[in-house]
């Protein structure tokens, strides 16, 4: 086996490179050789893994030190300064998307934009759901050498608003550290909001010897609707009235999340007014018994074409209604 590379020689920075450096070094390295544009390059994906070992040490500040100081020799197998024992390799992952194109550009942004970093760490993966199965993949390297439970991931899911409100289930694929595929359904509770999450136990990263699996939190990513709008437990929409329906009353058909309901138009009704439909909002998660309420703004559909008997019939209208 060959020496191995200096890691600030590998990603091409100084010794005194500050923290915004050894990042923007690595995603330039990473954005470069990552498996998902280099398919089928064994050399890009060997720089690939050097740069995210080199970024796994040089971006802790513990471990930076312990290399600055030992070099290498820090990491390998025996080595043990005041009661330190790490391998970098140990907590080396791999994330690869299937199917469609990626944006490095949004992967990257998304791996630096939250907790963690790529290469070590806890990290954040986002894949969208649509109405299909999910692709998650993940590969692992080895734990250390002492016990320990294993790192928390946490992914995002899509789902639409009225799945959100209405609860629905979900089936993700996932790689397991031996390389076998699983498939995974997942409940996503009715009422969940944006940004909410859905935690799996035991489905993080392996637990280092033996010790207890992390966790897989689902951050939910709820879709806007063209039709709802939520805020809090209500729900918001609008329906159209006829202009006779509202000088004369009647009624319209609102589409809510549990179904059709006909609501009465008082006699002059003005557009912008709310009708309240009680219990036709957002379920609580907490008490599925407990719903909030949906409210209909009323909009004034005026005619935009007449003929000439109704253009004369309206006129006599706005006549008679000058001199009530």
């Amino acid at each position: 086996m060959g020496r191995k590379k200096d890691y600030y020689e590998v990603l091409g920075i100084d010794k005194n490179a500050d923290e915004a450096a050894v990042k923007k070094a690595y995603r330039k390295l990473a954005k470069k050789y990552h498996p998902d544009t280099n398919r089928n390059n064994p050399q890009a994906e060997e720089k690939f893994k050097e740069a995210t070992e080199a970024y796994n040490v040089l971006s802790d500040k513990e471990k930076r030190k312990l290399y600055d100081r030992f070099g290498h020799a820090a990491f390998e197998d025996g080595f043990n300064a005041s009661g330190f024992n790490e391998n970098p390799r140990g907590n080396y992952q791999e994330f690869h998307f299937n199917g469609a194109d990626v944006d490095l550009d949004d992967l990257f942004s998304n791996i630096f934009g939250h907790k963690g970093s790529f290469g070590g760490g806890h990290f954040e993966n986002h894949f969208g759901s649509g109405f299909g199965q999910e692709d998650f993949y993940g590969s692992y390297g080895t734990g250390n050498a002492f016990q320990g439970k294993g790192q928390d991931m946490t992914a995002e899911v899509e789902v639409g608003f009225e799945e959100a409100a209405l609860g629905c289930d979900k089936v993700i694929r996932f790689q397991n550290p031996d390389g076998t595929l699983q498939s995974l359904e997942v409940h996503i509770p009715a009422g969940i909001d944006d940004g909410q999450k859905v935690r799996l136990k035991g489905r993080g990263m392996p637990g280092r010897n033996g010790g207890e699996a992390g966790n897989l939190f689902l951050e939910v990513k709820v879709r806007k609707s063209k039709y709802y709008e939520r805020k809090g437990m209500d729900v918001y929409t609008t329906v159209d009235v006829p202009f006779i329906t509202a000088v004369l009353g009647g009624e319209v058909i609102v589409n809510t999340l549990y179904g059709k309901v006909s609501c009465k138009i008082k006699e002059g009704t003005q557009s912008g007014t709310q009708i309240r439909l009680r219990g036709k909002g957002i379920v609580s998660m907490k008490n599925p018994a407990v719903k909030g309420d949906h409210y209909v703004t009323v909009q004034i559909q005026v005619p935009r074409h007449l003929n000439p008997e109704a253009k004369r019939k309206l006129k006599e209208f706005a006549d008679a209604a000058k001199a009530a």
